[in-house]
């Protein structure tokens, strides 16, 4: 079991403002509901996410201006416990419309607003100072303006200082910027993936053999592929393995890539298996699914879908 605290990294948080209409009609004004207001960004929800499922993370994110100051106040009133360093612009807002009579989301993400060189130092001394030592560094999300493409690969260099086991989960050039820094853990898509390998496509028999080939690099020690309704694959330099993902009715997609960062990292600190870990991670991100907006997961609807893939494996791996 890890000893040192689960530490989430957040370069470009935002404040989420979610409100819902009937019917979207262009060039109309559109009646809104009072709109709902959560703490967004990759770090942040796994950081709820985790403390959701009893453990205890720090969080830490940059804030600026009022928007800033709301978005630090959320994640606060979560229970979850928060290292910040102030930015002089303000912290984005992303905004998400339900149109009630056909069930489609549109969700409007801003880009983040850009950060001084002297405040992306700061976030690193922030990183380079923290005592005690962090078992797990879960860097998520993306860049703003004025952070480096190489800012993650930053990140990895202070876990490897520190003994942590870095994780990132994040997309395209500082995604390929990181993938040399010896990480422990990575979870692309399949087009993050083919990216990474340098191919245009990937069919699902290359997959293994694309997650593989990142390992044998020496660029991480384990790839979990995440592949939506297809579940997740597994990979190290001696396992393969796919685990599918239960069957539910989705109404939202947010959130649920960070509910399965959540739940791996979560049961690893435990000291449990990689199996039982990416299994987590599969329910976690399947339930976040099941609810709409950026609510994450149910616990109760993560303990049914772990019922079902431990079924599973009863059914069909035990007897294979």
């Amino acid at each position: 079991m890890a000893t040192g605290p689960i530490v989430t990294l957040t370069i470009n948080p935002a404040l989420d403002k979610s409100s819902e209409v009937d019917r979207i009609v262009p060039e109309s004004k559109l009646r809104c509901k009072t709109p709902t207001f959560e703490a967004g960004g990759g770090g942040i929800n796994v950081a709820k996410a985790i403390h959701r499922l009893g453990g205890n993370p720090i969080a830490l994110f940059t804030v600026g201006g009022p928007t800033g100051q709301r978005l630090h106040k959320l994640v606060k009133n979560e229970g979850v416990e928060t290292l910040v360093v102030e930015t002089k612009q303000w912290t984005r807002e992303n905004f998400h419309i339900l149109e009630k009579s056909t069930g489609f989301q549109y969700r409007f993400g801003m880009p983040g607003t850009e950060m001084m060189p002297t405040e992306v130092r700061t976030v690193l001394e922030v990183l380079e100072d923290l005592d005690p030592k962090p078992s797990y560094i879960i860097a998520s999300g993306s860049l703003p303006p004025g952070v480096p493409d190489d800012f993650y690969a930053r990140v990895a260099n202070i876990a490897q200082q520190q003994g942590a086991k870095f994780i990132v989960d994040a997309s395209g050039d500082s995604l390929r910027s990181v993938s040399d820094s010896g990480l422990y853990l990575l979870k692309p898509n399949i087009t993050e993936l083919s990216e990474l390998v340098g191919v245009d496509k990937l069919e699902m028999d290359e997959v293994d053999d694309a997650a593989r080939a990142l390992i044998i690099r020496g660029q991480c020690e384990i790839v979990v592929v995440s592949m939506g309704a297809m579940g997740a694959m597994l990979v190290t330099e001696d396992l393969v393995e796919h685990i599918p993902a239960p069957p539910v009715q989705p109404k939202s997609t947010v959130g649920a890539g960070d509910s399965m960062v959540a739940g791996m990292i979560w049961t690893l600190a435990q000291g449990k298996s990689l199996r039982e870990a990416v299994r987590m991670g599969v329910a976690c991100g399947s339930a976040a699914t099941m609810n709409l907006g950026s609510e994450l997961f149910k616990m109760q609807d993560v303990g049914k879908l772990m019922d079902w893939l431990n079924r599973y494996d009863k059914r069909y791996v035990t007897s294979s």
